[in-house]
């Protein structure tokens, strides 16, 4: 195993800890926005350090990797994660490391992998954007997501394609999120579709191979009947003195 990989390894629990810790820090002050100044203060340090630890993971790692280029081009997600969140608006792209952890730990098998990937990012993509949208939202004029339950109610009826109305971004941010969710959402729905006619498709497929196995078993136990049957028959005539002609054996 080449050190690059160990140190992937080793550090699959760490940054998944790291994410989760960074999740709640970031949710706490717009779930609750009037928790003490301390409190929020001790959520943005937090946040930032979760940042750096995953600049450090990929840093490390790009240093370890013997090409490079293909190591970013393999990464972008990863380069995203470190190098967006730079910028203060764009600080919600840090919580795209949760898809790339998941992505380092989860199944090998493919469908494995695709199941891991839709619920992670179904999860993920209703919390985001139900944090984002009302951290946007609140305080705008003519606003009707103030509160953190109602971005997620919103963020729920707009993934699924409900989309009620009862709740709507009015600024430009928010629209930018709503229209983010839903290209996410429709993406998802088509994936989940996609699984869930493939579990179907195999496991008729397996039904079917085994009720062929089983026919071919009860052909071949009727044909080894049939065959001894015969065998007897010919005894019998034999015995008798009967002399089957050649078409008789033959059949």
């Amino acid at each position: 195993m080449e050190r690059s990989e160990r140190w992937a390894h080793a550090m699959e629990w760490p940054l998944t800890a790291t994410a989760a810790v960074f999740l709640l820090a970031y949710a706490v002050p717009i779930a609750n926005p009037g928790i003490p100044a301390a409190v929020s203060g001790t959520c943005e340090a937090v946040v930032w350090v979760a940042w750096a630890i995953f600049a450090l993971d990929y840093t490390v790692r790009f240093v370890m990797a013997e090409r490079r280029w293909k190591f970013v081009k393999s990464n972008l997600l990863d380069l995203a994660v470190v190098a967006l969140p730079l910028l203060r608006p764009l600080r919600l792209i840090r919580l795209l490391a949760l898809i790339s952890i998941l992505h380092r730990t989860g199944s090998q098998g493919l469908r494995g992998k695709v199941v891991i990937y839709t619920v992670g990012a179904t999860v993920l993509l209703v919390t985001v954007g139900s944090l984002a949208i009302t951290e946007a939202e609140r305080g705008e004029p003519g606003a009707n997501i103030t509160t953190w339950g109602d971005g997620l109610w919103w963020a729920m009826s707009t993934m699924t394609t409900v989309g009620y109305g009862d709740r709507y971004p009015v600024s430009v941010t928010g629209r930018l999120v709503a229209a983010a969710l839903m290209i996410g959402g429709i993406a998802l729905l088509g994936v989940i579709t996609a699984t869930i006619a493939s579990w179907l498709v195999q496991r008729v497929s397996e039904v079917t191979e085994i009720e062929e196995a089983a026919t071919r078993k009860q052909v071949e136990l009727l044909t080894s009947e049939i065959a001894s049957l015969r065998g007897e028959v010919l005894v019998l005539a034999r015995a008798y003195g009967g002399s089957p002609d050649a078409e008789d054996a033959r059949r």
